[in-house]
């Protein structure tokens, strides 16, 4: 197995000359791992195949979304069927009308569903729409969550930014910053001191319920709800930015999971299938603050496209009876059990953290972190040499130390005993 062979290289290059950096989004481009980027010729099911001719068994999964596989045939073939009937109408149809039902039924706080392009738009959506409704401007994050790339949310953010140092990005003037105020995550005393100082002032708590965008920091039941008890008691609204965990951990998302119900979610790419798809969501009185029944506005052409309804359809409906996420489970513990084997018969100093179909491996000997601040800046080394030991070793994996893997339904037993032995043997040769 080669990794980033001639072709690659070649495509890089060419594409360095055409855009900044050479990619689309800034983790594609390896600079947290080293080397040059693989570019993807096709994938299908669990693997996906560079444009050298190199097949990968994948758990990136296109960061999340393709819970079903690559090229699922039920998601392929609404597309096509779609493709037919017209690609975008800006106007509404019944693929739009009926995700948007199942999206309710799954999930108890999106009486109403509103459809963007992105998780990001979603987000900024979701936080104007709590502004609108509470008549208040104060938005209160957690150190290490991503809420995507909007202005008010790249305060010590996750994802991206941190994968490159930046808990902020440039062009985020300080007059919007401030108005967001940053807590460290699994601290009951810090919320409750800034409720207690600011919460007549706060809109929303924004917080990823399962944060995952700067390494896998699996949250307490009793914090979360602390959350809703603070947002009842000061009149705020809680938001979980469900991007990454909603039809993820079940239909019903982290807020089933634990048995806390925010006020409002924010969905992300799942919803399309693998096509450009996200919404927000709330109880109808939230909802009606939203144009045209309100003043908050949010307007999008290709919201709601029909291709990405036609797609989320297809996956949503595979995902709704949590038939698919028993067997997601049970890949994830045989995953889990084989992996943490070798790490406690070889006393190697990482810990595998995993929710479902989501893991993460954590440098570091210890518990593994519940917040930003206890991961290792020392990670990254590492998991560089890890990565690409993974990587001549026929895995794929996220090229960054803060970024989760993904199973999938495509995935077999089979591929969990093999990447098992693979993880052993870059463990092994990275720590060396």
């Amino acid at each position: 197995m080669t990794q980033a062979t001639s072709r690659s290289s070649e495509l890089f290059e060419r594409a360095l000359q055409a855009m900044p950096g050479g990619v689309s989004s800034p983790v594609r481009a390896f600079r947290a791992v080293g080397g040059t980027p693989l570019f993807v010729d096709h994938a299908k099911g669990a693997r996906l195949t560079d444009a050298d001719g190199n097949t990968y068994l994948d758990f990136v999964m296109s960061w999340g979304p393709l819970i079903l596989g690559h090229a699922y045939p039920k998601v392929t073939e609404a597309i096509a069927a779609q493709v037919t009937r017209g690609t975008t109408y800006g106007a509404p149809h019944v693929a739009e009308l009926e995700l948007a039902e199942l999206v309710r039924d799954c999930y108890p706080t999106a009486e109403r569903v509103r459809f963007t392009s992105s998780g990001t738009e979603a987000a900024q959506s979701a936080l104007r729409l709590a502004r609108a409704a509470t008549g208040r401007a104060r938005i209160v994050k957690f150190d290490g969550c991503y809420h995507g790339h909007c202005d008010a949310m790249l305060v010590a953010a996750g994802s991206g930014a941190i994968t490159f140092g930046e808990p902020s990005s440039a062009g985020v003037p300080n007059e919007v910053a401030e108005l967001t105020s940053v807590v460290p995550l699994d601290d009951e005393d810090a919320i409750r001191d800034l409720m207690k100082q600011h919460g007549h002032e706060v809109a929303v708590i924004a917080i990823e319920p399962v944060p995952a965008n700067n390494g896998l920091l699996l949250q307490r039941k009793e914090f979360l709800q602390l959350l809703r008890d603070l947002c009842d008691e000061y009149g705020a609204m809680l938001l979980f930015d469900e991007v990454i965990s909603g039809f993820r951990v079940g239909p019903g998302g982290a807020a089933a999971l634990y048995d806390v119900q925010p006020d409002m979610v924010a969905f992300g790419k799942i919803l399309g299938g693998g096509l450009p798809c996200a919404a927000f969501g709330g109880p109808e009185k939230v909802m009606s603050h939203l144009a045209p029944l309100g003043k908050a506005y949010h307007a999008g052409t290709l919201s709601g496209n029909p291709l990405a309804m036609a797609a989320g359809l297809a996956q949503i409906s595979e995902l709704a009876s949590g038939e698919a996420h028993k067997r997601l489970e049970k890949l994830g513990r045989r995953l889990q059990t084989g992996v943490e084997k070798v790490l406690c018969d070889e006393d190697l100093p990482v810990r595998m953290v995993r929710i479902g179909s989501l893991f993460w491996f954590s440098f570091s000997a210890g518990d593994p972190p519940r917040r930003a601040d206890e991961i290792p800046t020392s990670c990254a080394e590492p998991y560089a040499k890890f990565f690409h030991a993974c990587l001549q070793r026929g895995v794929h994996l996220a090229p960054s130390a803060y970024e989760v893997g993904f199973l999938s339904t495509a995935h077999t037993e089979e591929d969990i005993d093999l990447a098992i032995e693979v993880f052993t043997a870059s463990l092994r040769e990275a720590l060396a």
